[in-house]
């Protein structure tokens, strides 16, 4: 048995461009095309159970890894505002201070935020807390005040999320292992 490469296809009315080299294995007379494909593992179906916790898994990680982001320039973003804040005279110039940013940053995320899922939306609140120590009802009320915070906790409650959410390093470590992912390729950092 001899194993050899030839051009298939190759005739005067075609080009070189039209060949295709194949390998093939002469047995006695006869010529026998061989192709060699890739090695793949076949794994048996996963169980009910471990197929739901793969697409929690999955969705967690997602949504993670869409709002991380957000998470952090919230943080930063906050800090800044927070030491500006502390320069102002007066309740006026803070007020216009806070509109003015508050417009730049609807510019900013506005599209980007309002097409979160109500899931994202709930990973994002965790993730804020996460990074800034402060729940977004307690960011809220100390930026536009406690009846906005309350009109916007009561919208959240009513689509199913809720603005005084914490993140739990013991309930949420999942996200904790996400976010260390995230750092470890320094994805956002």
């Amino acid at each position: 048995m001899l194993i050899c490469t030839m051009i298939a296809g190759e005739s005067k009315a075609q080009s070189r461009n039209d060949t295709i080299p194949v390998r093939f294995v002469l047995s006695g007379t006869d010529t026998i095309p061989s192709i060699t494909l890739q090695i793949y593992e076949v794994y048996a179906q996963l169980p009910r159970r471990l197929r739901k916790e793969r697409e929690r898994w999955t969705r967690l990680r997602n949504a993670v890894y869409v709002t991380y982001p957000y998470a952090v320039a919230a943080s930063r973003i906050l800090k800044d505002v927070n030491a500006h804040l502390q320069t102002l005279p007066n309740k006026k110039a803070r007020k216009e201070y806070l509109q003015s940013k508050e417009k730049e940053l609807r510019a900013a995320f506005g599209n980007k935020l309002e097409n979160l899922s109500v899931y994202q939306g709930k990973v994002l609140m965790k993730l804020i807390h996460r990074e800034t120590g402060e729940n977004c009802y307690e960011i809220v009320k100390e930026l536009k005040g406690g009846f906005n915070a309350r009109v916007f906790q009561t919208v959240a409650f009513f689509f199913g999320g809720n603005l005084k959410s914490e993140f739990d390093p013991k309930d949420d470590h999942d996200i904790e292992l996400i976010v260390q992912e995230i750092r470890l390729y320094n994805y956002y950092n």
